[in-house]
């Protein structure tokens, strides 16, 4: 391999930190990795120099030693074999995570050890509650289907009384090492198909899966303030994973069903309409609202406007981290009568004769507009 200065294999700058080295080197493995490249000789040189100046570079003592006497200075450890791989345990999991789904290709301690058990899927259970439920924290019992840890065998697995037992070929690493040019690749091991472990007598009840069909009534807390489209996550009572491994995790989506007199507004407000009659809004009047918890009496002052709105203070929801509860608003509606008596149509027009504009300010203002507008 020709002795190139080991800064410009990298494309670093000779005072670049750990981090610059290793996003540098992640770069030019990615590129340039035999298995992204097969039978190409150039990208396999390429990928060979790039780790080699990487091992010197992200070792202070080797790299103090090639910064002072260049590669005369590192004694002949200018070579590379597989082995130096060992050291880059952190690096090589990340980067042979992008490149293999998670396992390296190599042997020693950058290799992932396999297991047995397999994570457990989460599972999603919809609960809906009403309105009125959000004023205060609530349980919700679920009854759900799912599987679950076998009991016989424990979830390992085997059957009472015996263990799952360690491979003889992989020596329960999970893994067959081999030689390959200067580097040891690590494959799964086909007897125990990467689990490290075998099964000489599998379970009857669970056929060696560690998990049976079951169901599991849980105890879910609502809190309070809850909003449509919370999502909220119980830990471990998903399904029971595979031989031993961890369960998944509940997942319980909350749908707060629609109010016919309410709509939710921010920050905890609660909205609701109440129409009134021409009379009462004109005269003014007692009137009553709804809240969550009733009814309750209002004071509508003379001369109310469609629009209007009355402020219930503490009458709203609570927020979801605590605070108090929100307002409630009450949004006022005045309709006018859709039929008349003769003697309400009789007093309604002597009204309108007496008053004209007067008593009716935005349509004396209107009126003035449109004079000016159309004469």
């Amino acid at each position: 391999m020709s002795q190139r200065d080991y800064y410009q294999v990298l494309g670093v700058e000779r005072d670049a930190g750990e981090e610059a080295l290793k996003r540098a080197y992640r770069q030019l493995a990615m590129r340039y990795h035999p298995d992204r490249n097969p039978g190409d000789a150039s990208a396999e040189e390429k990928f060979k120099e790039a780790s080699e100046a990487y091992a010197i570079l992200s070792d202070p003592e080797k790299r103090s030693r090639y910064d002072r006497f260049g590669h005369s200075g590192l004694g002949g450890e200018g070579g590379f074999s597989g082995d130096d791989f060992a050291g880059f345990g952190d690096l090589f999991g990340d980067l042979f995570g992008d490149l293999f789904g998670g396992r390296s290709p190599f042997g020693g301690r950058a290799g992932r050890r396999a297991g047995r058990g397999q994570r457990g899927a989460d599972l999603r259970y919809t609960h809906t509650i009403e309105l009125a439920d959000v004023l205060q924290p609530g349980k919700a019992k679920i009854d759900l289907p799912k599987m679950m840890r076998c009991e016989p065998c424990g979830g390992s697995g085997a059957r009472a009384g015996t263990q799952p037992e360690r491979c003889e070929r992989c020596r329960g690493t999970g893994q067959a090492i081999f030689q390959q040019g200067l580097f040891r690749v690590s494959r799964p091991c086909q007897s125990c198909r990467g689990a490290g472990s075998v099964l000489r007598n599998p379970c009857p009840n669970c056929r060696g899966s560690g998990r049976s069909e079951g169901h599991k009534t849980l105890e879910v807390t609502i809190p309070a303030g809850v909003e449509d489209g919370m999502r909220l996550r119980v830990t471990g009572e998903g399904e029971a994973g595979i031989a031993s491994g961890p369960a998944g995790d509940l997942f319980v989506d909350i749908r707060v069903r629609e109010h016919p007199l309410f709509q939710r507004g921010p920050g905890g407000e609660l909205h609701c309409e109440v129409p009134v009659t021409f009379a009462q809004a004109a005269l003014g009047a007692e009137i009553e609202a709804p809240t969550l918890e009733g009814r309750v009496q209002l004071r509508l002052p003379e001369g109310a406007q469609t629009g209007q709105t009355l402020r219930l203070r503490g009458r709203g929801l609570p927020s979801i981290g605590g605070g108090g509860r929100g307002d409630q608003l009450v949004r006022i509606f005045v309709e006018a009568p859709g039929r008349l008596s003769a003697k309400q149509r009789r007093l309604l027009e002597e009204f309108a004769k007496s008053s004209n504009d007067k008593g009716f300010p935005r349509v004396k203002s209107f009126r003035e507009q449109m004079k000016k507008l159309f004469g």
